[in-house]
């Protein structure tokens, strides 16, 4: 019984060297697994920009058909710390934030700007590399696609309903915006 009591009380007097003196590396060898699993960092969704022909013109149709609100002040932007972010030399922006519906003040928002200098390219397609479209869930996606040709959009496609297995009964239309940006129009049920 003695050898017992002498074998547990050596084994933890071990126990307790192996941490005082290896505990450094333990930690080591624990950050180094974490450094290769590659963590993500922390990030939170702030806004996306759409760069508009004439930016008044977009905030007035998200205003007005999804109730979106300014948040902050206009932007009226042109320094060299600008053309050193965004590589467009003496570049001059001006816009305003949009608060986006179903969302407090914190929420993200939507960033619609113009620059001086516009580079047009063609109709965006939904199939189209890069971002596609912006979604808004709403109530009834045939007044939503009505309300959208009204502000002087239009729609891409049909309205269509279908059962997304493991998720629920979607209707669904692609609409564009009065400059040809894709808005999807969705109901979940």
């Amino acid at each position: 019984m003695s050898i017992f009591s002498n074998r547990a009380i050596q084994k933890r007097s071990e126990i307790f060297r192996f941490a005082q003196n290896d505990i450094g590396r333990w930690i080591v060898i624990l950050v180094s697994l974490v450094k290769e699993k590659r963590m993500p960092i922390r990030a939170k969704y702030v806004h996306t920009n759409l760069i508009a022909r004439d930016w008044k013109r977009l905030v007035r149709f998200y205003r007005e058909v999804f109730g979106c609100e300014p948040k902050g002040p206009e932007r009226d932007l042109s320094a060299a710390w600008l053309d050193r972010v965004n590589s467009v030399p003496n570049a001059h922006l001006r816009g305003v934030h949009l608060r986006l519906p179903g969302y407090d003040d914190d929420g993200p928002t939507l960033e619609i700007f113009s620059y001086d200098q516009l580079i047009e390219r063609g109709l965006p397609r939904a199939n189209e590399c890069g971002f596609g479209h912006i979604a808004f869930a709403v109530e009834n996606v045939d007044e939503a696609l009505q309300a959208v040709i009204a502000a002087g959009g239009g729609a891409v496609g049909e309205i269509e309903t279908a059962e997304v297995k493991g998720v629920g009964l979607l209707r669904v239309v692609y609409a564009r915006d009065p400059e040809g940006n894709i808005v999807e129009l969705q109901k979940w049920s």
